[in-house]
């Protein structure tokens, strides 16, 4: 080690302290971020769906018409769930052969929590079999299947209402009125000429039906047949949040910079 004479070394001494404490606060900063990004990765992580593109604003058609058995009734259920679950924004278009808008595009994806309540088992009491809660679509609404109501007037409030970035979720069995197939083809190819997305979620459908609706609207978006959400779902991107890691790294590059360039210096007396 070279040694450099110096007479006033005793000055150094408020220099030294400074560097020692920058050192010590960015060593414990690192620490605390490191366990922050594990205590984060540890967590558990909601799925995140992959029907829509990212930072698209979707809108669910939900049919409900008279062929939608309580034998699905879970599954459309367990899809609004998981959709309410990715913190998004959705509107809702319910339809049987006739469609009305729930709620506008737009709306945070918890409001379809409400809705799938009605598609939920509740616990079995006192010994009876537990059913499904009675929507207010039973009686008054479930009629027969006109699927190109329900696209035709979630492509009209994407219109209408400018939404940016529009993508559907259809969730229906896919079991058309035959004389509602000409009408669907023409939606279809509305959506294809506005590339809008669909996706779909269909529930037990026929073969049949599977096949034709699948033909229809290959020639319009992209077509996706799932069984159910949670069946399809994947956790997409880090489970450490973005700016957490850029931090963490910031500061670990500081720190390493500050190694390098303000190396420590030892004096005493000779």
């Amino acid at each position: 080690m070279r040694l450099i004479p110096i007479a006033d070394f005793l000055g150094l001494e408020g220099a030294r302290r400074r560097t020692a404490v920058v050192r010590l606060l960015l060593a414990v900063t690192l620490v605390v971020l490191i366990a922050g990004a594990i205590a984060a990765s540890a967590r558990p992580q909601s799925p995140t769906l992959r029907f829509l593109p990212r930072g698209s604003n979707g809108i669910v058609v939900l049919d409900l018409s008279a062929s939608i058995s309580s034998d699905t009734y879970q599954r459309i259920g367990q899809t609004l769930r998981e959709l309410a679950s990715t913190n998004g924004r959705y509107g809702l278009v319910v339809f049987s052969d006739v469609a009305y808008e729930a709620l506008p595009p737009g709306t945070p994806s918890a409001e379809l929590k409400p809705y799938a309540r009605y598609f939920t088992l509740p616990r079995a009491r006192g010994g009876f079999l537990p059913e499904f809660p009675t929507n207010p679509w039973t009686n008054s609404f479930s009629g027969g299947t006109r699927i190109s109501a329900g696209l035709g007037l979630a492509l009209r409030i994407v219109q209408t209402e400018h939404v940016a970035k529009p993508a559907i979720v259809l969730v229906s069995d896919l079991d058309d009125d035959p004389g509602d197939i000409q009408h669907l083809a023409g939606v279809a190819l509305a959506y294809r000429q506005a590339n809008i997305p669909v996706r779909v979620v269909a529930l037990d459908p026929q073969p049949n039906d599977q096949q034709l609706f699948a033909r229809l609207l290959e020639r319009a978006a992209t077509v996706e047949h799932a069984r159910l959400p949670g069946e399809r779902a994947v956790t997409t991107g880090s489970p450490v949040p973005e700016w957490l890691a850029a931090l963490t790294v910031a500061v670990a590059l500081v720190l390493g910079a500050n190694e390098l360039w303000a190396a420590r210096l030892d004096w005493g007396r000779a």
